[in-house]
């Protein structure tokens, strides 16, 4: 199981960031597309690192088209020696049809054909082929050879999909070579949901879908806080209730969605009790959460990004001595 970090955008602190991420002994670091473009810290990542993989977790597939990010996502790859994981996620209708002014309808067949319409133009640029991509959302048939781009020896990049529900689990099973489970997960949704899903529409003779957890770590009090704010969030969106109906606690959405709607923020995190908490973070000192991390999740998870949720990540050495905890429990290295 590898084990990841999580990358500020902010450019001025990227390259610092990833350094301590190779020093500490992290595998892969990823940023996230919330208050800046995703690509230009990435740009940074690459540079100053050596060894880890990087990526988005995630870029707003549907705020772009597949073509503007075929192009960032094949500039980095060749630019990183090959280390580049493409995390694409499809956002929620308020956010691409009113803060993106993107179109939006039927996500999870729009997700699809973007994979599919992205390895097409990967495809082309790699073999020379015509382009011609012709599908419901997307056109893509023009390719001249002053627009593309130069080879790439070290091929595509592996593409990763976010999934909660159903239908986009599906989607990613049949056309990506990960997942990124959303952090508002716990291990029973993991285990009766997410898995059964992508192991059943996984198409036969494709290798495993790897699977990249980034479930919530909570060293300290303000770990803790952060993080109950955290679920508070994203338990408001009608979206994620059903991992909220699992564990029976389905009103609770309800709750957090009204008082979202009138802007009282402050007053959601106090409604996320001590058992949902524990049921989504590793709470405890960093040789107790590694244990708890390692007994949830060993057995399914191909990855794991420790995540300390605010508007701004922790250091890398925050989650230093949680990183050795977790190489000592991993029978494999």
């Amino acid at each position: 199981m590898k084990i990841d970090a999580r990358l500020d955008t902010t450019l001025s602190s990227v390259a610092g960031d990833v350094r301590a991420c190779e020093e500490i002994g992290f595998d892969g670091a990823w940023n996230t597309e919330n208050r800046a473009d995703p690509f230009l810290s990435l740009t940074l990542a690459c540079e100053h690192s050596q060894r880890i993989e990087v990526g988005p977790s995630v870029a707003i597939a549907f705020a772009r088209t597949p073509m503007t990010i075929a192009y960032p996502s094949w500039d980095l790859q060749r630019f990183s020696g090959g280390r580049l994981i493409l995390g694409l996620g499809s956002q929620i209708r308020p956010h691409v049809a009113r803060r993106f002014s993107m179109p939006w309808s039927e996500p999870a067949d729009r997700m699809r054909e973007f994979v599919v319409a992205l390895r097409a133009i990967w495809h082309t640029w790699t073999t020379g082929e015509p382009l011609a991509h012709r599908g419901r959302f997307y056109e893509h048939s023009l390719m001249a050879p002053a627009f593309t781009p130069p080879p790439n020896p070290h091929g595509a990049p592996p593409v990763f999909l976010a999934a909660v529900g159903p239908r986009m689990l599906r989607v990613a099973a049949e056309v990506a070579d990960g997942l990124f489970v959303h952090p508002f997960c716990t291990r029973a949704y993991l285990e009766e949901v997410i898995v059964p899903e992508v192991t059943a529409h996984r198409p036969p003779g494709r290798p495993p879908l790897q699977i990249a957890l980034s479930p919530f770590v909570a060293l300290d009090e303000s770990d803790v806080e952060a993080v109950r704010r955290q679920i508070s969030f994203y338990g408001s969106t009608p979206a994620y209730r059903r991992v909220l109906e699992l564990h029976g606690q389905g009103e609770l959405q309800d709750e957090l969605h009204r008082l979202s709607k009138q802007g009282r923020w402050d007053d959601m995190p106090h409604l996320v009790d001590d058992d949902l908490l524990h049921a989504m973070c590793a709470v405890g000192s960093p040789g107790e959460a590694a244990v708890l991390l390692r007994e949830r999740y060993g057995r399914v998870a191909d990855r794991l990004r420790l995540n300390r949720p605010g508007d701004a990540p922790p250091p890398p050495a925050h989650f230093a001595e949680l990183v050795a905890n977790l190489r000592e429990l991993d029978p494999a290295r």
